[in-house]
Order: structure tokens, then C-alpha cells, then sequence
């Protein structure tokens, strides 16, 4: 069994990158593990400011939902990031959560596998290389981590368009599979 952790960046609730983040952990469940569900939008979440008061503390300084994830996030196996893409970028709430996840740089992480899950209206797959390329340099801030899977959720952009495509069914198998 493993712990993963899936976080949604999307604003808007019940929103396409969101469904495909349920549809992993779904799968993901299904197939035995532990899984924690993590919406940003209800984390009260604040910019992180630069202080650095992280590389010294186990913690952030700020008052807010990061702290009550920072063991969690060192303890999991797998995190899973959905996000909708805009101005062929993660979404500016998950960009601040990865600036918000500084206090693992110091830390001895378990987590080695990471997956994306990203969703735009553009019908072209480059579409998302903007968004991979954010997620990679997180990444690359951490040892022995890879990107495992990337979903490229195109073509949609009503709320519950991605229902009507092949890409949640990709995404529960992709967790099945984690």
C-alpha cells in the first residue's frame, strides 16, 4: 500500500482538472492504497514571502492550511498535482502552493513519483509544455524524483466537458496503476 497524495489547484469546484484528480485517486484507492485528497482553494493560502524562516524551522511562518501538510508531504510515496492550464502554465494557485512547499527542500522525503493531471481548452498537446516544464523544475529540486505520468487533458473548457472525453477514464487507470 502506498500514500499518495493528490492536490487540486483548480479554482472552480467539481472543475475538469479536478475530476480527473478525483478519478486518479479513484483509482488509486481501487487498487489498495492510502489516499489523501488536497484542495488548495480551501487552504486559506498565502504567498510565500521570501523569508526563508523554512531552511532553519520545520515549518512555514506563515498561518495558514501549509502547515498542517508539510509531514504529510514528506511521508507520501506519490504526489499527484491537477491543475488547469492557463497562459500555457500551472495555474497560479498551484504555482504558490509548490513555493509553499519549500520546507521539504531540507527534509529527507519519501515521495520519488510524481504525476500531473492538467487540463486546457487548446486542442494541441504543447499546449501543456509550459505546465510540465513547471512541475519538472519543482522536481528537480529533489533527489531521486521523477515525473512518472502526465495526463494532457485537451480541448476542454466548460465545467464537465472532460466528461465527455477519454481522459478521466487515463486518469483512473494512471492511479490504478501508481
Amino acid at each position: 500500500m502506498k500514500k499518495i497524495i493528490v492536490v487540486t489547484s483548480s479554482p472552480r469546484k467539481g472543475g475538469n482538472s479536478e475530476t480527473l484528480a478525483q478519478k486518479f485517486a479513484e483509482g488509486a484507492r481501487a487498487a489498495g492504497n492510502d489516499v489523501q485528497f488536497v484542495a488548495v482553494r480551501d487552504l486559506g493560502l498565502k504567498f510565500c514571502t521570501g523569508c526563508m524562516y523554512c531552511s532553519t524551522h520545520d515549518k512555514c511562518v506563515l498561518d495558514d492550511g501549509m502547515n498542517a501538510l508539510y509531514e504529510k508531504f514528506q511521508n507520501a510515496d506519490v504526489l499527484v498535482f491537477a491543475t488547469p492550464v492557463y497562459y500555457y502554465a500551472v495555474c497560479g494557485q498551484l504555482k504558490t502552493f509548490l513555493d509553499r512547499l519549500n520546507p521539504l527542500y531540507p527534509r529527507e522525503n519519501k515521495f520519488k513519483d510524481v504525476y500531473l493531471l492538467a487540463t486546457a481548452a487548446e486542442d494541441e498537446e504543447s499546449a501543456m509544455d509550459g505546465a510540465v516544464k513547471d512541475i519538472q523544475g519543482w522536481i528537480d529540486c529533489f533527489e531521486g524524483v521523477c515525473l512518472k505520468g502526465v495526463i494532457r487533458g485537451i480541448g476542454v473548457t466548460d465545467k464537465g466537458e472532460i466528461n465527455n472525453t477519454a481522459f478521466p477514464e487515463k486518469a483512473y487507470e494512471l492511479g490504478k496503476n501508481a
